[in-house]
């Protein structure tokens, strides 16, 4: 299995937002703020307008979760772009949209949601972190930041088909490959240095020109599963 098909079996499992007893207004807000993900929103009303305002998370039929409609409105606006990569009070919900497909984010959302991902493995100090640039030219912009990495107990791998000369470096791995699934994926993924918990990954697609689907996970087994295929995939060609 390719990062394509993983993002494309991922893309199959559309969830469903539900909001209960909620005016008009609040339901347009959910439909806007989840409009480039793979959810649908919905609203119903219950006979009797009890429990009040609240909203259920559900996956082929089957509930996942439920919340107030007040809590999730918090959770929109203090989580970050990536919504959930963060720690959060609102981990129950967040857990649940784990995997789910964002559609034609922009490069900046997509930055946004990887320096999430480098700032996690910065506080942990330690594991193996693998990205993915596209292309050497976008490698040596973010030089600085993958060198500072490197240079903490972090094993640093990144990825690049060759547009360029490689770029002059100490402190991770450089892997330059000539294949297409790395010159159209976006990826970052940490390994939380073995702890489940710690573990989250990025992973993007460009369908469009600088538009990217795909997903971010927390999930321990798509996280290993993204960096196994990443080491049996592609040998280190240069240190």
């Amino acid at each position: 299995m390719s990062l394509s098909e993983l993002i494309a079996g991922v893309e199959e499992h559309e969830k469903t937002l539900t909001v209960f007893n909620s005016d008009a207004g609040v339901v347009a807000a959910f439909r806007e703020r989840f409009a480039d993900r793979n959810v649908t929103v919905r609203t119903e009303s219950t006979p009797s307008g009890r429990p009040g305002e609240f909203a259920t998370l559900s996956e082929d039929g089957e509930v996942l979760t439920a919340t107030s409609v007040t809590d999730l409105q918090r959770m929109i606006e203090e989580s970050d772009v990536a919504l959930g990569l963060s720690d959060s009070p609102y981990q129950p919900l967040l857990n649940h949209m784990d995997e789910t497909m964002f559609t034609s984010w922009s490069i900046d959302q997509m930055v946004a949601a990887s320096k999430e991902i480098e700032d996690r493995a910065w506080r942990v100090g330690e594991g193996s972190l693998h990205a993915g640039f596209q292309y050497l030219s976008t490698l040596r912009g973010e030089l600085p930041v993958y060198e500072r990495l490197g240079s903490k107990d972090l094993d640093v791998h990144a990825y690049a088909v060759p547009d360029e000369d490689p770029p002059d470096h100490e402190e991770f791995t450089l892997h330059i490959e000539r294949a297409e699934e790395i010159e159209k994926s976006w990826f970052v993924v940490f390994d939380g240095n073995g702890l489940d918990e710690n573990k989250c990954a990025l992973l993007g697609e460009e369908r469009g020109p600088r538009e990217f689907y795909g997903f971010w996970t927390y999930g321990a087994d798509t996280v290993d599963w993204i960096i196994d295929h990443l080491d049996s995939t592609y040998g280190v060609l240069e240190q």
